[in-house]
């Protein structure tokens, strides 16, 4: 049975044409001060929102300035939203406390399993892990996401996972699957475009895929514009048998391919660069978040997804 959108969601097309558009970066330790002294020119910032489920402290202070010159952007890795087990409530009721606090221009999590119930409590995994794309794990992913939205009384944006591993029993393939709960929810999609190309090289070594750009691209054409809230950019590393979505160095030009192809598809949405391991300077991510403005200037504007500029 199909679930009714989130009611206090916004009608798209409402809001006045904004300004040109710029793309975001990750907000991680190494550049907390350097930022804050700088503060360059960037369409928003975001942080994992774990990070900051303190009571008070410097975390918390640290972000409160940062919102005060930025739009932030609320990225969580925690919530298990395709766990038979459930949202965890005390995650949930930090989460909702640091929305409320923060006012985030976006919340996201994963579309991944990671807890488990049992007679000692709840398990949680140390990883993203996939889902089968069929109709029982949807159902479990849409009642989920339906709480989390009806809690924080905001859409929620769902990101597309790299897997290393294929469970048996789909019915659908992932974008059919990740549309079906846009379109239950009411919720919108973070599409991460590295994850779309890691998952292509991997499938292309395991021997199940064809030309790995031609696999992303077909993934972008499935999918509507209207559910797409947010893009992720970022870097991989290829091993001797796999390629690892580790977020650890420069966007390749075969996924910027992908992002132009995205943004052409699905217009200026809010676009971030990631990077999470062997974080550089600031510049480079400042670099990395100026050729993705090059790219946003040539898209149309949606004025439903950006905010005023800070």
């Amino acid at each position: 049975m199909a679930m009714a959108p989130v009611a206090s969601l916004p009608a798209t097309g409402t809001r006045r044409c904004p300004p040109p558009l710029r793309a975001g970066i990750g907000w991680r330790q190494p550049h907390y001060g350097a930022l804050l002294r700088e503060r360059p020119a960037l369409g928003f910032l975001e942080v994992h929102a774990e990070n900051f489920f303190g009571d008070g402290g410097a975390p918390l202070a640290l972000l409160r300035e940062a919102r005060a010159h930025y739009p932030v952007s609320l990225h969580g890795v925690g919530l298990a939203l395709g766990s038979a087990a459930g949202v965890d409530e005390w995650h949930l009721a930090r989460l909702a406390r640091l929305v409320e606090q923060i006012d985030p221009l976006l919340v996201s999590d994963h579309a991944c399993f990671a807890r488990v119930g049992g007679a000692d409590g709840a398990l949680h995994a140390a990883d993203l892990l996939p889902l089968p794309y069929h109709a029982e794990s949807l159902a479990v992913l849409a009642g989920n996401v339906q709480r989390v939205q009806d809690r924080l009384r905001r859409r929620l944006l769902v990101e597309n996972l790299s897997a290393y591993i294929t469970l048996a029993g789909s019915d659908r393939d992932e974008p059919a699957f990740l549309v079906d709960l846009a379109r239950r929810t009411g919720c919108g999609l973070l599409v991460d475009v590295n994850n779309l190309y890691v998952n292509a090289l991997n499938a292309q070594r395991a021997g199940h895929g064809g030309d790995p750009l031609a696999a992303c691209i077909a993934w972008l054409d499935a999918m509507p514009a209207d559910c797409v809230g947010e893009i992720h950019l970022a870097g991989h590393s290829a091993l001797e048998d796999i390629v690892i979505d580790d977020h650890g160095s420069r966007v390749c030009e075969d996924v910027w391919t992908l992002y132009a192809h995205a943004v052409a598809r699905f217009g200026a949405v809010p676009s971030l660069i990631e990077w999470d391991t062997g974080v550089p300077e600031l510049a480079v991510l400042l670099q990395e978040a100026r050729r993705a403005d090059a790219v946003l200037a040539t898209a149309p504007v949606r004025h439903e997804t950006w905010p005023e500029a800070a």
